[in-house]
């Protein structure tokens, strides 16, 4: 079915009849809904877009938190080798280790600087 060059809507529309009160407020009401659904949508696409750039900025300071804790491990390691080496060649000189332990007297007898001063003007009643 061929199109008049003056209508400028579809041949379904045109075979309509005209829009009544009702209609004309659904159409409205249709074409507020829409406007608001986009803007709820456009809304959602920022709030999704910036909740990517936090997990991003985060994901990154993770990363560097996690080649600094790697480094650190590292020094911690090189330096636990260090010492494990100057002990082993400790280990055969120590005259502490080759000589018998004191008996626990010696090691926790009572020196005069750890009694109280019980003579002291201050604790006599």
């Amino acid at each position: 079915m061929p199109h008049s060059s003056d209508s400028s809507d579809s041949s379904s529309f045109s075979q309509s009849p005209p829009p009544s009160k009702q209609d004309s407020s659904d159409d409205v009401r249709k074409v507020q809904r829409r406007e608001k659904n986009r803007i709820a949508a456009q809304k959602s696409r920022l709030r999704q877009t910036q909740k990517a750039d936090t997990l991003h900025l985060e994901s990154e300071d993770l990363e560097r938190q996690n080649a600094a804790l790697h480094r650190e491990i590292k020094q911690l390691t090189e330096e636990m080798k260090h010492f494990t080496s100057m002990l082993s060649s400790h280990e055969p000189l120590c005259s502490i280790l080759t000589s018998p332990p004191p008996p626990p007297e010696v090691l926790y007898a009572t020196h005069s600087f750890h009694q109280p001063h019980i003579s002291s003007p201050r604790f006599q009643h």
